[in-house]
C-alpha cells in the first residue's frame, strides 16, 4: 500500500517567477498538469484478479475454521484447484476477501481523495494479487509534484486514517465470530503475531481468554492483514506513508530517521536465522530494501510550518502504528 511518487525533485526554478509573485507566497503554486492517459482496464483487471485470489485464500481459511483445524498455509495451496472446480465453494471466501479489499480500498482512496483536494494528479489504486494471503496490497501513483508540506502531510496520513476507520469495526466483528480453542495459535505451520489492538479487543470480547486460545474468524484474519499493511506503511522511512508524515513535520531529519529505522530492522531480521520463533526474517528484507531504495524523498520547497492540529494527527498516526505493529508477524510453527 505504498504511495508511489516520482523520484524527481521539483526545485523552485522549475516554476515561473511570475507565478510566485502572483501568489504572494514562497510555497510552490499549482501548475497546469500534464495529461496522462489512464488505462482503467488495468486497474479493473488487477482488482478482479485480486478479488479472485483473496476469495480463494478466504475459502480455504473458512474450511479450516469450520473444521476447528489450524490454518495451514502450505496445505491450503493444494485446495485451490478443487475450490475452482466447484465455484460455489468460493462463496465461503467472501467474508475474508471483501473485508480485506474494503480496508485496502479505504486506505488507497484516502490518499486519492486527498490528492484530488490539492490538485495533485493521482492514479486510481492498483491492486496486487498474491497466492499467499491473497494480495500484496495496493498502491496509487502520484504523477505531479506535491507543492507544500501541508499537502504532503494530508495526502500521506489520509490513507492510514481512512483504512483504520474500516479496520477497527472489521476486527471487532471478526473477533465476535471467532472461537475459543485452547492452544490453537501454537498449532499449524505458521504462528501469527498479535498486534496491540487485537489483544485489547480480544480481552473485551473474550474476558480471561489468552490470545493464543482465540481462533480468528477469516474476517478477523483479513483485519489482521490490514493491520500488518498499516504498520508497514507507517514506518517512518522514505516514501512510505510514515516517511511522508516525518518529512512534512521534520524535513531536515527525514534522511537520518529513515537510515536509523532501516538499520534497526537489519539485526531484527538477521536474528531470525538463530531463532525463528522470536524474530521475523522479513525485517531483514525490509531493512535492506529501505536502505537501497527507500531513503530518499522528493524535495518539497515550502518554508511554512504545519499547524498544531496536524502535529496532533501525526501523534495519532504514531498511536495507530504502535497498535498495529507486530515484532514477529509470523513465526514457523514447525520448529
Amino acid at each position: 500500500m505504498r504511495l508511489i511518487v516520482s523520484p524527481q525533485d521539483f526545485p523552485p526554478a522549475s516554476y515561473p517567477l511570475s507565478l510566485y509573485r502572483a501568489s504572494g507566497t514562497t510555497e510552490a503554486p499549482s501548475l497546469p498538469q500534464a495529461r496522462f492517459r489512464d488505462r482503467y482496464w488495468v486497474n479493473a483487471l488487477l482488482f478482479l484478479v485480486t478479488l479472485a485470489s483473496t476469495t480463494t485464500v478466504g475459502a480455504s481459511m473458512q474450511i479450516f475454521f469450520d473444521r476447528n483445524l489450524p490454518f495451514d498455509l502450505y496445505q491450503s495451496f493444494t485446495m485451490y484447484p478443487e475450490l475452482w472446480r466447484h465455484p460455489s465453494s468460493l462463496l465461503a471466501g467472501l467474508p475474508f476477501s471483501l473485508t480485506l479489499l474494503t480496508i485496502l480500498m479505504a486506505h488507497e482512496f484516502g490518499h486519492y481523495i486527498a490528492a484530488l483536494r490539492y490538485g495533485v494528479n493521482a492514479s486510481l489504486p492498483y491492486f496486487l494479487p498474491s497466492p499467499v494471503l491473497g494480495t500484496f496490497g495496493a498502491f496509487i501513483r502520484l504523477r505531479s509534484p506535491i507543492c507544500s508540506k501541508r499537502a504532503l502531510f494530508d495526502i500521506g496520513i489520509a490513507g492510514p486514517l481512512a483504512g483504520f476507520v474500516f479496520l477497527l469495526p472489521a476486527l471487532s466483528i471478526g473477533l465476535a465470530f471467532s472461537k475459543v480453542i485452547p492452544g490453537i495459535a501454537h498449532q499449524g505451520s505458521l504462528q501469527y503475531g498479535v498486534p496491540g489492538i487485537e489483544w485489547l479487543l480480544g480481552k473485551l470480547i473474550f474476558p480471561g481468554v489468552a490470545s493464543s486460545d482465540i481462533y480468528l474468524h477469516p474476517a478477523a484474519r483479513a483485519a489482521w492483514v490490514g493491520m500488518l499493511a498499516t504498520a508497514l506503511n507507517l514506518l517512518p522511512v522514505g516514501q512510505l506513508d510514515g516517511g511522508h508524515i516525518v518529512y512534512a513535520c521534520f524535513p531536515r531529519r527525514h534522511g537520518v530517521v529513515s537510515v536509523v529505522i532501516a538499520l534497526m530492522l537489519l539485526p531484527l531480521g538477521a536474528a531470525s536465522f538463530f531463532d525463528q520463533r522470536r524474530f521475523w526474517s522479513g525485517w531483514l528484507f525490509c531493512g535492506l530494501a529501505m536502505l537501497i531504495f527507500g531513503r530518499r524523498h522528493p524535495m518539497v520547497y515550502d518554508s511554512g510550518e504545519l499547524d498544531g492540529g496536524r502535529h496532533k494527527l501525526a501523534l495519532l498516526a504514531l498511536v495507530i502504528f504502535l497498535l498495529c505493529f507486530m515484532l514477529v508477524p509470523a513465526a514457523d510453527g514447525g520448529l
